[in-house]
């Protein structure tokens, strides 16, 4: 009786809305009008959707995926397959284009054949009142809620066009699993896009929003899901959109499902550019000063806008990146390494540990550890060849001094130890180099002037290097630095002692593919002069030729130069280094305890052969 009562108020309603609407609302002048009421109410920024944004590689493909919490890939109207929209029609609305808003007809009818069945069994909702639902209102079963969403759908009406409508409709409508709108619909559950779907599977899909739960395709074999695609299928041929062939192919279409997640191929570079768009929008919106909480909104604000982060990625490069810190290295042991395009000054691959995962620290940039030797070029060599002019024939006591003489700071030089204890006697700079004495670069260290050396570190922003003691201990490597850091601060050799920094966004767009940000061009510093950066190449390739990296063997034409690094206690190894293509850095490690058991098979030099390899 209540159910009764309840839907002849519904009637009523709806045929004094109709009534208001025709007849009265043009002829009040003095009071506030319906409309005027109702655009109170509705808020125009609801109308947009949130969507997924992608990351794509150099190639323009797509490698990643983010939905910040709302699964959807919006589709412009020109992209919906009509198909699509003649199944919603049939079955959901099929005056959509005839009406106002709201169906007369279908409320009376609705209202016919509830009060006979004594109870709600059809509803009367058109598309446009269920993008009212969907977007602005809830779906709670009460006269006020019914009537609000007549005012809003006409209202709607009056102001955007049919095919606005069809659009924003068939992008919010929810199809279960997390999955909102058609699109993100098809690739979840069939892992192809809506223009490969054939026409059981939209018919299938299109069953889906009815009731998600009911519905849900991963349920009891999707009996309940089938069984309304059937009636999809009818409702499809009765209005003239399918024929009666076609019906029948359908219905003897065997539908698979391919349930997909969303897309990251490459997680060790993915979560390096969302950590990069941070900066970058640090950067480009002046939130230098920005708390991190403020920053983090603001990334998640525009990821939910549909962006496209395009990247520098070498996909092939990154593949065989990762394969080789996983075959190099044993399950509980760490990498790290970073490739850098030399000419573009783009970063194109990166390992951020062995079997990354998303979220994981990452250890090519978040993980700071000594690299031992390999930093000796940036604090001994390149500011006592600056300083000093010597040239590669200088020669040094590669011996510790028995005396430890004293410098002019105070500071005891010459009583370190060459790696085995090693005696070599007097050598020349490019025996010290390619061989890693220790004892040699304490001294360069010493004649240049620790606070002298560490000012040519200044462009490359090592963050942990006042963190340091600044002392000869430095001359060793004894300074925390990430893969990152080191791998841009190499990339200096592969331009003559100038340096900008590299990245691997390239530039972010929008939905219509308009540039929203890229990277300000920077102008070169030049840290020092060609002179010197000449003869480093020099000692970088004589130490793959002749020294501590000999057993690196390419197979390509062209320049080839780098510096081995090991820790104190073989916490670490390490390898930096360059070709004329690129320029990377590979750091190999345990969290606790030393890797000198993994030494012999020099994992770090050959994970940085995979990663400049051409």
């Amino acid at each position: 009786m209540k159910t009764g009562t309840g839907w002849i108020l519904i009637a009523v309603l709806a045929l004094s809305t109709v009534f208001l609407f025709s007849n009265v609302t043009a002829e009040i002048t003095n009071v506030q009008s319906v409309r005027q009421i109702v655009n109170e109410h509705i808020d125009r920024d609801a109308l947009y959707l949130s969507s997924n944004s992608t990351i794509v590689d150099a190639n323009g493909r797509t490698f990643a995926e983010l939905n910040n919490g709302t699964n959807r890939v919006y589709l412009p109207y020109s992209d919906i397959p009509e198909t699509v929209i003649h199944a919603f029609i049939a079955t959901e609305d099929k005056r959509f284009f005839e009406h106002h808003g709201f169906d007369a007809t279908g409320i009376a009818r609705a209202f016919l054949a509830n009060a006979s069945e004594g109870g709600i069994d059809q509803g009367a909702s058109t598309i446009t009142q269920q993008m009212v639902r969907n977007i602005f209102l809830d779906h709670s079963r009460t006269y006020e809620r019914k009537v609000s969403e007549l005012l809003y759908a006409y209202e709607l009406e009056q102001q955007y066009s049919k095919e606005e409508i069809l659009e924003l409709y068939l992008n919010s409508i929810y199809f279960g699993n997390g999955a909102y709108g058609v699109e993100a619909a098809a690739q979840l559950y069939f892992s192809e896009t809506t223009n490969q779907l054939s026409l059981a599977q939209i018919a299938f899909l299109t069953a889906i929003p009815n009731n998600p739960t009911y519905y849900d395709p991963f349920k009891d074999e999707a009996a309940h899901t089938h069984e309304r695609k059937e009636w999809v299928l009818q409702k499809m041929e009765e209005e003239g959109f399918i024929t009666s062939a076609e019906h029948n192919e359908a219905l003897e279409e065997s539908i698979v499902l391919h349930r997909s997640q969303l897309k990251n191929e490459f997680p060790d570079y993915s979560d390096f550019i969302l950590a990069e768009f941070k900066m970058l929008i640090r950067q480009l919106e002046n939130m230098e000063e920005a708390p991190s909480e403020e920053v983090e909104a603001r990334v998640n604000e525009l990821l939910k806008q549909g962006v496209t982060i395009e990247t520098a990625l070498d996909p092939d490069r990154q593949q065989r990146l990762v394969d080789s810190v996983v075959r190099e290295l044993p399950d509980n042991a760490q990498g790290a390494a970073m490739v850098i395009d030399n000419d573009k000054r783009t970063i194109v691959a990166i390992s951020n540990g062995r079997g990354y995962e998303r979220g994981n620290l990452m250890y090519a940039t978040q993980s700071f550890r000594h690299h031992g030797s390999a930093f000796k070029p940036l604090i001994d060599y390149v500011p006592y060849l600056e300083e000093t002019g010597a040239p590669l024939t200088a020669t040094f006591n590669g011996n510790p001094s028995p005396n430890c003489a004293q410098n002019s700071s105070k500071q005891t030089v010459g009583c370190v130890n060459n790696y085995n204890h090693a005696m070599p006697g007097v050598v020349t700079m490019r025996e010290a180099f390619k061989h890693s004495y220790n004892v040699p670069a304490e001294y360069m260290l010493a004649q240049v002037g620790v606070e002298k050396a560490l000012s040519y570190l200044e462009p490359f922003s090592f963050s942990k290097l006042n963190d340091e003691e600044r002392g000869l201990a430095l001359a060793l490597g004894t300074v925390d630095v990430s893969v990152y850091e080191m791998a841009q601060a190499y990339s200096t050799f592969a331009h003559d002692g100038k340096f900008a920094p590299a990245h691997g966004i390239v530039r972010v767009v929008d939905e219509h593919g308009e540039t929203l940000y890229q990277w300000d061009d920077v102008k070169e510093v030049l840290v020092w002069s060609k002179e010197t950066n000449d003869k480093m190449r020099t000692l970088l390739a004589d130490v793959i030729a002749s020294g501590t990296g000999k057993g690196i063997t390419l197979g390509q034409n062209g320049y080839i130069g780098g510096k081995t690094g090991t820790s104190s206690q073989y916490r670490d190894l390490a390898f930096s280094g360059l070709t004329d293509k690129y320029t990377a850095s590979v750091w190999v490690g345990r969290d606790e305890g030393s890797v000198e058991d993994l030494s012999p098979r020099r994992p770090a030099m050959n994970i940085w052969e995979t990663a400049v390899r051409e």
